[in-house]
């Protein structure tokens, strides 16, 4: 028997009962639409990701007073100059964990580091023409900022040695947190002081950079060489661990604490893009091990269809066979019969998982990284595709071969 007449024969099959397959199809188009919406998640989120390590250089590290331990955020263990007396949590309550003025002075005695940049931020209120609103404001060590920053400007320029009351604002303050827009040379009020705009980011943030000096005079409660953490720029990223260590034993020395009573926490952008592209990573695949779950039920449908057909075609099989069809041919039949029922699923099933992943974004609020979006590749498609009917085909396996073994004496009998 020729493969048209086969093919015939299977689509008949399925044009015979209608409601049975499209039940059938059914489990096939919900198991395709949940991977290619996860799929298409993972997609984004990854573009997302990609997009944000791209902005952050592998040769910048990050100095923040606390250390984490096991589950817990950032617990203060131990205290500068507290001595030698008394345990980790006793020097933890005499004084405040915090990095200043003599971590800077430490970390400039390292050879491995090219630039320091301290930093302090907070929340504070400014004002242009009437209107009024809180911001973060960052205040930076306006003489390094420029060199350290992995920041892109819009328009204008970065903050100088010279600048005193000027400032850089992020994109979005500047064109949608005002009912009129901001520009450069424009005059800001931050905590009731004028401030000129130099420049403006090229990102989508509502912070507010000025120098550190400026900084200590709007943010409420912040002392005087007291930083929120210390920027750091190495030397050589190939030495980023070693770099690491060296600042780590330095700090440990100028602090007065061991390994076991640390109170200071050194982050390298690199490390930390690596450990979330793999903590995404395995989020993605549980995801899709989940959506995987629904094309198991679909194939077990198609085989359950399979089973029934082959019972209600079992005369039919008897009077094939008697005019001669092989058991290949009756095989072929019952195969393109579950592969038709898994294409067409697959098919729906991406057009429904594409409507889902455009909907996506605005269903959960550009959360979850998806800022980039979902993105509905064709390699996801045709992986989609190849899914349904290779799961189609599977499913259809041993009722074909079961069909494909009928004796055409016991066919014909059958009733």
């Amino acid at each position: 028997m020729r493969l048209h007449k086969c093919f015939k024969h299977a689509l008949s099959m399925v044009m015979h009962s209608k409601l049975r397959s499209w039940l059938t199809i059914l489990g096939i188009v919900i198991g395709v639409a949940s991977v290619i919406a996860i799929v298409s998640i993972g997609e984004g989120m990854r573009a997302e990701m990609e997009s944000r390590m791209s902005g952050m250089a592998g040769d910048i590290l990050t100095l923040n007073a606390g250390f984490s331990r096991g589950t817990s955020m950032f617990v203060p263990l131990g205290g500068r100059n507290s001595g030698g007396g008394g345990s980790a949590t006793a020097r933890a309550e005499d004084e405040e964990i915090v990095v200043d003025k003599t971590d800077v002075q430490a970390l400039k005695g390292i050879a491995d580091i090219l630039l320091i940049s301290p930093q302090i931020r907070g929340n504070a209120e400014i004002a242009y023409l009437g209107e009024s609103g809180d911001v973060t404001v960052t205040g930076i060590d306006q003489k390094v900022w420029s060199q350290i920053t992995t920041d892109e400007l819009k328009e204008g320029r970065f903050l100088d040695s010279a600048d005193k009351n000027v400032i850089v604002i992020g994109s979005r303050l500047a064109e949608s947190f005002f009912d009129q827009k901001l520009g450069i040379n424009q005059v800001l009020t931050v905590e009731g002081r004028s401030f000129r705009i130099v420049g403006i980011l090229n990102d989508d943030s509502r912070n507010i950079y000025m120098p550190l000096q400026a900084a200590y005079q709007v943010i409420e409660d912040k002392d005087i060489d007291v930083y929120d953490s210390i920027t750091i720029k190495i030397k050589d990223e190939d030495q980023l661990n070693e770099t690491m260590a060296k600042i780590e034993k330095k700090l440990m020395l100028v602090r007065h604490v061991t390994a076991k009573t640390k109170d200071f926490s050194l982050t390298s952008n690199k490390l930390m893009a690596e450990t979330r592209s793999e903590m995404m990573s395995s989020i993605n695949n549980f995801l899709l091990a989940i959506a995987a779950v629904s094309l198991i039920v679909g194939a077990v449908g198609i085989a359950n269809t399979m089973f029934t057909s082959v019972l209600e075609k079992t005369k039919d099989i008897g009077i094939m066979k008697a005019i001669g069809a092989r058991n290949i041919d009756i095989m072929l039949i019952f195969l393109m019969n579950s592969a038709l029922l898994g294409l067409t699923g697959g098919l729906i099933g991406i057009f429904f998982g594409s409507m889902l992943s455009a909907a996506l974004p605005a269903l959960m609020g550009s959360t979850m990284m998806l800022r980039s979006g979902t993105i509905v590749s064709l390699n996801s498609v045709i992986l989609a595709i190849t899914v349904s009917v290779g799961v189609g085909i599977l499913a259809g396996a041993i009722p074909a071969y079961k069909a494909s073994k009928l004796k055409p004496v016991d066919a014909l009998r059958y009733e």
